[in-house]
C-alpha cells in the first residue's frame, strides 16, 4: 500500500538548510531587539528604583536570559529538526508536554506576538501619518463589550496588510526571509548605536538624579524595593523575549549542533550590550522623574532624541522603531511557523501545516494558519491581553527545559559539557518556579485564565493522538 500523500509530500520535499551563523546571529539579535529597547525605560523610571538599579535589572535578566541561552544549547545537540523547544520536550517528556508546548505558541504565544508587532507597526505610522478609519460608524458595536472589531480600523487593516505582505515574503522562501531580516537587524543595530553615540557623547548629560515626585525611592532591602525589582525584571524580561525562537529554525540553519549554541550565545550577549548602553545614554539625557512624567502615549527613545536632536530626531526615532518592529515581526513569522511545521509532521496538529512548498521550500501551509490566526487577533484586538496572561506560561515551559537537560544529561543522550551543569539548571528552575508563583499570587485571575487558555487544547491533544495512532497503525500495515 502507498503510504498517505501527506507522508509522500514531505519525504519528497523537505526544508533548505539555508541559514550560517552570521545570519542565525542576527536573527537571534534581530527578535530579541524590538520595540521593547525604546519603550521600557518609562515604566522602568516609575518603579522608584535609582538608576544603578535600572541599569541591574537589564543586566540581571540578560544574565539570566543567557542561562537560557546556554540550557537551550546544551539541548540542541539531541537533534537537526526543526520546532526548537517543541521537539526537545517531546524527545524529553513525550507529546503531551511538547503539544501543550506547541499549542500555547500557535493559539497565544506565536501568534499574539505577530498580531501585536504588526499592531504596534500601524500605531508608529499612524503618528507620522494619520491613517483614515473607514469603518469607524460601527466602532461601538462589540462583542460581550471585551472585542471592538471594528474600532481602530484603519490601524488594524494596515497592520493585516503588513501581515499578509512579510508572510508572503515568508512563503517565497527562507533565504530571502533572513536575507531580508538581516537587512532590518543591521539597520536597527546601526540606528539604535547613533542613539547611543548621540546619549553618550554629544547630549548634555542629565541633572543629579532625585526621587520621583509621588514616587519614594526604594531603599535597598526593604520590601518596597523587591516588589519594584521584580517589576522592573517583569517589564525587562519582554524585551529579551524571543531569544528562544532561532531553535525553532534549527532544521534550516546548517550544522545546527555547532551553530545554533554559537547564534543563541552571540546574539544574547549583543542585546545585553546594546539594552545596557542605550538605557545608560537615555539617563544621561532626561532624569529619572523626567522619564517617568513622560506620556503612556508617548514612546521614551523619541521623547530623548526630541531633547537631544528636537523635531527631526524624534521623526528619526519613529523610523527607527519602524524599521525594528518590521523586522522583528519578519523574524517571529520565520520561527513560530516552524514549531507548527514540525507539530504537524508528528501528527500532532492540522495535518496540512506538514507541507512543503514544492518550489520555495517552505512550511507554506502553516504560515497560512499562521497569518489567519494571527489576523484574527489583530481583529479582536485582545492580544495585548493574551500575552499578559501567559507571561508566566513561558517561563513555565524554560523550567520545563531546565529538568529536560538534567534527564538527558543522566540518561547519557547529551554527551558533551553542559555549561554550569547542575547548578544552573537548577537556578533557572528556581526562578522560573519563583516567577509563576508571584504571578498566581499577584494576578491569580490573569494566570487561572491563561492556564484555562493552555488548556484548551485538551481535546485537540486526545483527536490529534487518536488520528496519529491511526496514521501509524496504516503506516504498519502498508509496510
Amino acid at each position: 500500500m502507498d503510504m498517505p500523500q501527506r507522508e509522500r509530500t514531505t519525504a519528497k520535499v523537505t526544508l533548505v538548510r539555508a541559514f550560517g551563523v552570521r545570519t542565525a546571529t542576527l536573527l537571534v539579535a534581530g527578535i530579541v531587539i524590538g520595540s521593547g529597547v525604546f519603550k521600557k525605560i518609562v515604566p522602568l523610571a516609575q518603579t522608584g528604583l535609582s538608576e544603578t538599579w535600572i541599569l541591574a535589572a537589564w543586566l540581571l535578566a540578560g544574565f539570566i536570559t543567557l542561562c537560557g541561552a546556554f540550557n537551550l544549547a546544551a539541548l540542541s545537540s539531541l537533534t537537526e529538526e526543526s520546532g526548537g523547544t517543541y521537539e526537545y520536550l517531546r524527545l524529553s517528556f513525550g507529546n503531551f508536554a511538547s503539544f501543550l508546548f506547541g499549542w500555547t505558541d500557535f493559539t497565544i504565544i506565536g501568534t499574539a506576538s505577530v498580531a501585536a508587532l504588526g499592531f504596534i507597526f500601524s500605531q508608529t505610522i499612524n503618528t507620522l501619518i494619520p491613517l483614515p478609519n473607514p469603518l469607524q460608524p460601527w466602532a461601538h458595536l462589540s462583542i460581550g463589550q471585551l472585542i471592538y472589531p471594528f474600532a481602530d480600523s484603519g490601524i488594524k487593516l494596515l497592520a493585516i496588510a503588513t501581515i499578509s505582505v512579510l508572510t508572503w515574503v515568508n512563503y517565497r522562501g527562507a533565504a530571502v526571509s533572513g536575507t531580508l531580516s538581516n537587512l532590518f537587524t543591521a539597520a536597527k543595530l546601526l540606528g539604535i548605536l547613533l542613539l547611543i553615540f548621540f546619549g553618550l557623547f554629544v547630549a548634555t548629560p542629565a541633572p543629579d538624579l532625585v526621587a520621583l515626585p509621588g514616587t519614594p525611592a526604594a531603599t535597598v532591602g526593604s520590601a518596597a524595593f523587591g516588589s519594584a525589582l521584580l517589576t522592573a525584571l517583569l517589564s525587562v524580561f519582554w524585551a529579551y523575549d524571543g531569544w528562544v525562537d532561532l531553535s525553532f529554525i534549527s532544521g534550516e540553519v546548517k550544522n545546527p549542533t555547532r551553530n545554533v549554541p554559537r547564534a543563541l550565545i552571540a546574539g544574547v550577549s549583543i542585546a545585553i550590550g546594546v539594552y545596557v548602553l542605550v538605557n545608560y545614554a537615555y539617563l544621561r539625557v532626561l532624569s529619572l522623574p523626567q522619564l517617568a512624567a513622560i506620556s503612556p502615549n508617548e514612546i521614551g527613545a523619541a521623547v530623548v532624541a526630541e531633547t537631544m536632536l528636537g523635531k527631526w530626531g524624534k521623526t528619526a526615532v519613529t523610523l527607527l522603531i519602524m524599521v525594528s518592529v518590521f523586522g522583528t515581526l519578519n523574524a517571529v513569522l520565520l520561527s513560530h511557523t516552524r514549531v507548527y511545521f514540525r507539530m504537524a509532521q508528528e501528527r500532532f496538529f492540522f495535518a496540512k501545516a506538514a507541507v512543503v512548498h514544492p518550489r520555495y521550500r517552505t512550511p507554506h501551509v502553516a504560515l497560512g494558519y499562521t497569518l489567519v490566526w494571527s489576523c484574527l487577533l489583530v481583529i479582536s484586538g485582545s492580544f495585548e491581553r493574551l500575552t499578559d496572561m501567559v507571561i508566566f506560561a513561558t517561563f513555565l515551559f524554560y523550567g520545563l527545559l531546565a529538568v529536560a537537560v538534567v534527564k538527558m544529561k543522566r540518561q547519557g543522550r547529551i554527551s558533551a559539557a553542559v555549561t554550569g551543569y547542575p547548578f544552573l539548571q537548577l537556578f533557572i528552575l528556581l526562578f522560573a518556579l519563583a516567577l509563576v508563583g508571584n504571578t498566581l499570587l499577584t494576578q491569580p485571575k490573569q494566570s487561572l485564565l491563561g492556564f484555562g487558555l493552555i488548556l484548551s487544547g485538551l481535546p485537540f491533544y486526545y483527536y490529534f493522538r487518536r488520528q496519529a495512532n491511526r496514521g501509524q497503525t496504516n503506516d504498519s500495515v502498508g509496510n
